[in-house]
């Protein structure tokens, strides 16, 4: 019963981390639709929806193994540049966020201090 119950809510929290995704997808479709002046069907939205998922399901699976590859059991921010590092823009983005949060939690380490 124990083994059905996990099941059934890993079920639901994959269906509403769905509906949330699809949710994004629809905003970002429609702020696309709106500045381009182009209309996305319901359909269109719905596959790129489920395209996203899946990608996200594969980065999940990869940073798994990235972390496990070098004998840790928490995915860091390296593991997310070695899974961005085919997209430029991407890795240079993700560097910069890192290096702000770096440098934020330096900060706040500081003001602990005094």
């Amino acid at each position: 019963a124990m083994e059905a119950a996990g099941a059934e809510e890993r079920a639901l929290l994959t269906q509403r981390l769905k509906a949330a995704v699809h949710y994004t997808v629809g905003c970002l479709c429609q702020d696309v639709a709106e500045d381009k002046d182009v209309q996305f069907s319901k359909q269109t939205i719905a596959a790129i929806s489920e395209i996203t998922f899946r990608q996200c399901e594969t980065f999940a699976k990869d940073l798994e193994m990235f972390a496990r590859h070098a004998k840790r059991s928490t995915v860091t921010t390296e593991d997310v540049k070695l899974l961005a590092r085919r997209s430029t823009s991407l890795l240079k983005y993700i560097t910069q966020k890192s290096e702000e949060i770096t440098s934020s939690n330096m900060e706040q380490k500081e003001k602990k201090k005094k």
